[in-house]
């Protein structure tokens, strides 16, 4: 039987065709995945199935009954829940209040079944705004599950979680439909539909541009579907990622001297969570000119904190932080404001792209050059907004950010898209002395996450030191140097990424292993 059945939809904003005569069938008792390039429709879609966006043309069908949504609240009612890409939580409310708000009788025992059946637990009396972005997914996830629906839609889940709650939703997922509901589950990561997914539909454009049985369908068979463009175009860190390759280790830039200041130095760094334990604990770190350090480990082990403390969203109790320019030399980031830390030249991708790298009222103009006011000044005051579309109109080619215009607002982007103008507000800094990108590929496509990671070499082979924090082992095994493992506030390692037992080293270490750590120079090489 037909869980979902969508016939001819079609949605336009303003000259913008977003999805373009759209066919989805979706069978009660399996995970259908939808894959697709960023911008490619698929949140769209979501929107429609939801009720908060109307079809300009075509039709739902639930169940085998017409479905006309006008409302989030008529999909409550008729059995669908959704888990958005950009949480619905309210942040200054704990867990338990957020759940509350949803009303529901026998609420703690609904809960406790969610923690029962599928592994998934939250703590009621914590604050949402203070938990990891990890922690609130999980918080959504069980929100969602809470309501018994007859059909799920996940729209990029696991985006924020680790490897082992990765693998609890992947199991959920398919728990639910093996009790005879429907998973709609929209992912740019294709190993994960091709473990937990029974059929997929893939849009590009707006379109349909293939699908059927995942069984039928591997990796170098969907990529081409989904970026209109074979997998061995890829980079082979890509192709690593997708599964297709082994990742392979990136060639160092040769120039680059070992015995020059680190870029980005963290010495005894620590942070006190409110409520007295530690989020750091003492952390050493250093980051070479030219070098790409990757930050491996399962959420919540102190990457969060790390990212924040850099960025200036937090202030570290104890240690010292400091930048080194070859033009300016040395200069200390630990109480300098993000401003001040923009202009001495680190660039910050936050993890929570949505909340903390981008305004989403504002115009996609002013998200871009936030930092580059300056350069549009007209008689010290005025903003030459003519100039701001130009450049604007500029970027968003060049880093293939998919937007109605240069004036569109943040908000109207999908989330790859706005990931994308983050990362090329960063990149642009000059001086560029060091870049913090925290999962700089969540929620792109393949495509996108090939480009990225050229630009993310690009930066360190003009000289630039870069940090990336990643739950994806493979993306950094093929973008980094050497890798360190947050655990438990700690910084474990490193290790060389061109090890042979890199990806079994790292691992031991995200469960808590002190290894021997590789020397430094040899984990630079």
């Amino acid at each position: 039987m037909l869980a979902l059945e969508a016939v001819g939809l079609t949605k336009s904003f303003g000259a913008v065709r977003a999805l373009d005569a759209v066919e989805l069938r979706v069978r009660a008792g399996t995970v259908h995945c939808v894959l697709g390039e960023n911008g490619a429709g698929k949140s769209t879609l979501c929107r429609l199935i939801e009720g908060s966006l109307t079809a300009d043309s075509g039709q739902l069908r639930l169940y085998g009954e017409e479905f006309a949504p006008r409302r989030p609240g008529d999909a409550l009612a008729a059995g669908i829940a959704m888990v958005h890409q950009h949480f619905s939580l309210v942040p200054t409310l704990t867990v338990g209040e957020n759940l509350r708000l949803l009303r529901l009788k026998d609420l703690a025992d609904r809960v406790a079944r969610v923690r029962d059946e599928y592994g998934l637990a939250v703590d009621a009396d914590a604050v949402v705004g203070t938990l990891p972005v990890g922690v609130r997914q999980r918080v959504e996830i069980v929100k969602a599950l809470v309501r018994d629906p007859r059909l799920l839609v996940l729209d990029e889940p696991t985006g924020v979680l680790g490897p082992a709650e990765t693998d609890r939703l992947l199991e959920t997922c398919r728990a639910i439909a093996d009790a005879g509901s429907a998973v709609v589950l929209i992912t740019h990561k294709l190993a994960e539909a091709a473990r937990a997914g029974d059929e997929a539909t893939v849009l590009r454009g707006g379109r349909v541009a293939g699908g059927g049985p995942l069984a039928a369908l591997p990796p170098n068979k969907l990529v081409p579907l989904m970026i209109g463009r074979a997998a061995t175009d890829l980079g082979a860190g890509v192709a690593g990622t997708l599964g297709l390759d082994a990742p392979a280790p990136r060639a160092r830039t040769e120039d680059v001297r070992d015995d020059a200041p680190p870029a980005l130095r963290l010495t005894g760094v620590t942070v006190r969570r409110p409520d007295g334990t530690l989020a750091l604990d003492g952390v050493d770190l250093t980051v070479a000119p030219g070098e790409i350090v990757g930050v491996a480990g399962v959420e919540g082990n102190g990457q969060s904190e790390l990212m924040a403390v850099l960025g200036g969203a937090l202030t570290a109790d104890a240690g010292r932080m400091e930048l080194t320019s070859p033009a300016d030399g040395p200069y200390d980031l630990t109480r300098a404001t993000p401003r001040e830390r923009t202009r001495a030249g680190l660039g910050i991708v936050p993890e929570d792209r949505h909340h903390e790298g981008c305004i989403p009222q504002l115009p996609l103009t002013h998200n871009l050059f936030l930092p580059h006011l300056a350069r549009f000044r007209r008689f010290g005051v005025l903003l030459d907004h003519k100039a701001m579309r130009r450049a604007a109109e500029e970027v968003l080619t060049e880093h293939g950010v998919r937007a109605a215009g240069p004036t569109a607002p943040m908000a109207s982007l999908s989330g790859g898209n706005q990931q994308k103008v983050v990362l090329a507000r960063e990149l642009a800094l000059d001086p560029l002395v060091c870049l913090a990108a925290a999962q700089p590929t969540r929620g792109l496509d393949v495509g996108a996450v090939d480009a990225v990671h050229t630009r993310i070499r690009q930066a360190a082979a003009r000289g630039a030191g870069v940090l990336v924090v990643s739950s994806e082992l493979p993306e950094l095994l093929a973008l980094c140097d050497r890798i360190v493992v947050a655990y438990g506030g700690r910084l474990l390692g490193p290790v060389a990424a061109a090890d042979p037992d890199a990806h079994e080293r790292v691992g031991a270490l995200m469960l808590g292993a002190d290894l021997a750590p590789v020397p430094l120079g040899e984990a630079s090489r």
